[in-house]
């Protein structure tokens, strides 16, 4: 078995079919299969294969060319018209070994064939290495697909940075060059309000920066999943966010009691931090914020955050949760990686992010994480 196939996945996670009329040589590849711990399905003519084929969805498909019915090149030909099968191995055994017959085999889209009598060895050798081949393959896509959203998400921060960045840096300039022209002849209040402009923007920028960073480093980090007490986490988000819970006269209620979770406390702390200050930015006013949890039958609690703000339209639901999106721009300071941030940690550690809301209503923005007794992992 070659070292990738054994990293990635036991046997016992992979089905073959067999497609095979013979009683003989089914019950040959039944016995090799097996016995290396595959799952295995079998099919003694052509129609009930590709019946099975659509219904099973296996890893890789072993078929013989003569059989009842229609025979194998036809079998072929129809799993490669059907969307769900067209990509499944085939690898055809046969007792032919005419150029013509393995040539058309191939046409028909066959990865590899085997000839009869079976070679325990070489069935064994040929299956781990299309299923090594397929894995390698689907890895590509879904870093293609990675690529792509990366792509998307790099435009989506060019205009960010053009909007975020770019104005409190021209605030920063202006103010600078104000101060830089007349501080001698300024009154001592102008100069005042100058500094305190050049150093709210600054904090701004200082802002944004630091979000990029968290959702860069939440991308490409690995940490060890362990039991967090939420309670403390939750302690700790409050008290970072202490002077805007202030600033904006909130009140915030808390669930009396909060369960223990699997995860990564300070992550925790940064998705909680990110839906309470999302709170206390579109919340009423002044804004009414309560924390709270439920357990869930699927071995996961859900956890959330419920304001008193304007609540969100379906179409606004919809684009949640993507990078450098916002709303209630003329309402609210913001630059739209919060949600963004949350949903790669929660996704992270085996969890969903979502938001329930109706216009006038508010919204309740939660995250689901696995209770204490799922696996913990490594992520």
């Amino acid at each position: 078995m070659s070292d990738y196939l054994s990293k990635t996945s036991s046997n016992a996670d992979v089905t073959i079919l067999i497609i095979e009329d013979n009683p003989v040589n089914m019950s040959i590849l039944l016995h090799v299969l097996m016995n290396a711990g595959f799952n295995v399905i079998v099919a003694d003519a052509g129609e009930p294969g590709v019946e099975m084929a659509q219904n099973d969805l296996p890893d890789i498909i072993l078929l013989d060319i003569v059989l009842p019915g229609i025979d194998g090149f036809t079998v072929c030909e129809q799993l490669k018209q059907i969307e769900a099968t067209e990509d499944i191995p085939i690898i055809f055994m046969t007792a032919m070994t005419e150029t013509e017959s393995i040539v058309r085999a191939f046409e028909m889209g066959a990865v590899d064939y085997i000839t009869k009598p079976i070679n325990s060895a070489e069935v064994l050798a040929r299956i781990n290495t299309h299923l090594t081949m397929s894995r390698l393959q689907s890895d590509l896509e879904h870093e293609i697909e990675e690529r792509g959203r990366l792509i998307e998400e790099l435009d989506a921060f060019a205009h960010m940075v053009a909007h975020d960045l770019k104005n409190p840096l021209g605030n920063i300039v202006g103010f600078a060059k104000v101060l830089e022209k007349g501080y001698g002849r300024l009154p001592e209040k102008d100069i005042t309000f100058a500094l305190e402009a050049l150093s709210d923007n600054a904090y701004k920028m200082g802002d944004i920066i630091d979000s990029l960073l968290t959702l860069a480093r939440v991308r490409q980090s690995e940490v060890e999943i362990r039991s967090v007490h939420m309670e403390q986490v939750i302690n700790e988000s409050l008290k970072r966010l202490r002077p805007n819970v202030q600033s904006a006269r909130a009140t915030i209620d808390c669930a009396a009691s909060w369960p223990e979770v699997q995860g990564y406390a300070p992550w925790l702390e940064e998705i909680w931090v990110n839906y309470i200050s999302n709170a206390l930015k579109y919340g009423g006013e002044p804004p009414e914020i309560y924390l709270g949890w439920d357990e869930l039958s699927t071995g996961f609690y859900r956890f959330w955050v419920q304001d008193n703000g304007v609540g969100l339209t379906p179409l606004q639901q919809e684009q949640l949760f993507q990078p450098f999106v916002r709303f209630h721009g003329a309402q609210a300071e913001g630059h739209g990686l919060g949600l963004s941030i949350v949903q790669r940690i929660v996704l992270k550690f085996g969890g969903q992010v979502g938001v329930q809301s109706a216009s006038g209503a508010g919204c309740q923005f939660y995250f689901t994480l696995p209770n204490l007794e799922q696996p913990i992992l490594s992520v």
